[in-house]
């Protein structure tokens, strides 16, 4: 699990079945000063955050999908 800051949303007009009703979130990884330590990445939003929130992730997909109780879903970041 990493800290992020939530920086940004998706909007897609066509997308995975497993995403209906759910928000992607762009999200930028922090080190402890609080400071970008690598690229932004993409984040399935569980827990309704928005943008400038600092949030939890789950970058590991069997995790993620545990996360999201759907075995088969077709997710890596929660």
């Amino acid at each position: 699990m990493i800290l992020a800051k939530v920086v940004g949303t998706v909007v897609t007009t066509i997308s995975h079945p497993h995403y209906k009703g759910r928000r992607l979130l762009v999200v930028c990884p922090l080190v402890m000063e609080g400071e970008s330590q690598e690229e932004d990445f993409l984040a399935l939003d569980n827990t309704h955050a928005g943008i400038g929130d600092t949030v939890l992730i789950n970058r590991e997909g069997n995790g993620a999908r545990q996360a999201l109780k759907n075995p088969d879903a077709a997710v890596i970041s929660v």
